[in-house]
């Protein structure tokens, strides 16, 4: 049997048993790998959810038990307003007496939109066109409308104190009058505190860095305003998922350790002034993620390398049991040349791709019986497999020499020329004679027979119809000769 088939047979079974190996494995794993990641996922997904349910409860107690506070710091904005009416000159007014009086932090916000007087010292010159551009607009339009208006959660931009807030426009519409009033204090806050839930679930879970709870401007719930202040980056993920919506994520670095950062758009079902939009930012590590994907792929490797070993061995051991058999399926025993079988297949493909021309050589050895019969079986067969190997070292290697029986054997000459293929017949017949055993030469002739494609026919059978004409035309003239078919002969 030859080698080179076997070799070419063990190595195709080897490279098909890894492909599919291969395939599985690679498939379990990223399945594998998509089912951890889902699991952290759902992990970060439960916490985002308890953090926005603490926010959701906090502002629904408000709606439900703030009133109160909302009317009492209506009443006392439209007594601040009549009081302006009265004495317009703030640096008259006693902004710590009115505190005290009132209950609530008093801001006075002027055209520029900057606070000119206040309870808090603190918020003095705060210009919130410069600082906080969106609310800005907002108290703009406020100021104009004239009527009173009231935040739900928002912040005190130095401290990052839980508050609400109420504005109303003086009668002149030249200044806001704000009041402000810190929640953290009051026993709704204290009861369903979200920043005390938050740091809970911080602490619960070693993986999760910090939750913050930004407002519109980006500040954060709980923080004076530089530290929670967000870094380019951060910002301007917290800007697209404002603008969009949709939840973002980015890939950064939290104390210089790998974090992701996820922002989480939420809008308020309670508050229906500026609190009513925020962004819940989520700062946790996949490292537990990485280091499981890690040891899964460790295990992975390990296994593919055992896959491939066992692959090549199965494929080696298969290649030894069908190669031989498959190898004689199409190919001759005695010659090793390609068999009849593989003949019919090969000729057709070839004249399907319609590659020039195509010649087709029968070549049939005059009265090989007298070897068999008078030298013996044995020396028959080392004339054919001498035969063979003299064709073998003629025909070029794109040519296709078969065992078609007996004494006669067949060559498929692709993209050829007549002149070609009646330059290699004639190389044929002496080479072969030349094989013969000394006591036969006298007796041994070779007769050929050539048609072309597609000039003497498109199919396998015409095409050999055709070449056996010529050769049998051949032998008529005297044998050791070939002949071209014509349809003269």
């Amino acid at each position: 049997m030859n080698s080179r088939f076997r070799f070419k047979l063990s190595l195709t079974m080897i490279v098909f048993a890894v492909a599919i190996s291969f395939t599985i494995a690679i498939t379990d794993y990223v399945r594998l790998r998509e089912q951890v990641a889902a699991n952290g996922q759902l992990q970060v997904r439960h916490i985002e959810n308890a953090a926005l349910d603490s926010l959701r409860t906090v502002e629904k107690a408000y709606a439900l038990f703030g009133q109160d506070i909302i009317a009492e710091m209506k009443e006392s904005a439209s007594y601040l307003a009549d009081k302006y009416m009265e004495s317009p000159a703030f640096d008259e007014w006693d902004f710590q007496q009115l505190k005290e009086q009132l209950g609530f932090d008093i801001y006075i916000i002027d055209e520029n939109l900057v606070i000119t007087h206040s309870s808090y010292q603190e918020d003095i010159g705060l210009n919130f066109a410069k600082c906080c551009r969106k609310l800005a607009a907002l108290l703009e339009e406020r100021r104009q409308s004239g009527g009173f208006y009231n935040d739900g959660l928002d912040i005190e931009q130095s401290t990052g104190q839980v508050k609400m807030y109420g504005y109303l426009a003086t009668p002149d519409k030249k200044y806001i009058i704000q009041l402000g009033l810190s929640l953290q204090d009051g026993a709704i806050f204290q009861e369903f505190d979200f920043l005390e839930e938050i740091a809970r679930r911080t602490a619960q879970y070693p993986s999760l860095y910090e939750i913050n709870v930004l407002n519109i401007g980006g500040i954060s719930f709980g923080k004076p305003v530089e530290i929670g202040k967000l870094t380019e980056e951060r910002r301007h993920a917290f800007e697209r998922t404002l603008q969009t919506k949709q939840t973002t994520e980015f890939s950064g670095i939290w104390n210089n350790e790998p974090a992701v950062y996820r922002y989480v758009y939420y809008v308020s079902d309670f508050d229906q002034g500026t609190g009513k939009n925020k962004v819940l930012e989520i700062i946790y590590s996949n490292a537990e993620l990485q280091a499981v994907l890690q040891s899964h792929k460790k295990t992975f490797i390990v296994q593919l390398f055992g896959i491939l070993v066992i692959s090549v061995a199965l494929a080696s051991v298969i290649s030894r049991w069908v190669a031989k058999p498959m190898y004689l399926a199409f190919h001759d025993s005695l010659t090793g040349l390609k068999n009849r079988a593989a003949f019919n297949e090969m000729l057709q493909s070839i004249l399907k791709e319609n590659k020039g021309t195509t010649a087709l050589m029968m070549i049939d050895v005059d009265n090989f019986k007298w070897i068999n019969d008078y030298l013996g079986h044995d020396a028959g067969d080392r004339f054919l497999q001498n035969a063979a190997q003299r064709i073998l070292s003629i025909v070029r290697e794109e040519d296709i020499p078969v065992r078609w029986g007996g004494d006669e054997f067949v060559i498929i000459m692709p993209n050829t020329t007549k002149q070609q293929a009646e330059a290699q017949a004639g190389l044929i017949i002496a080479a072969i004679r030349d094989s013969c055993d000394p006591r036969a030469e006298d007796r041994i002739t070779v007769s050929i027979g050539i048609a072309l494609a597609p000039e003497h026919g498109t199919d396998p059978e015409t095409l050999c119809k055709q070449a056996d004409i010529a050769l049998y035309a051949a032998k008529e003239q005297g044998k050791n000769r070939y002949r071209v078919y014509s349809a003269s002969i």
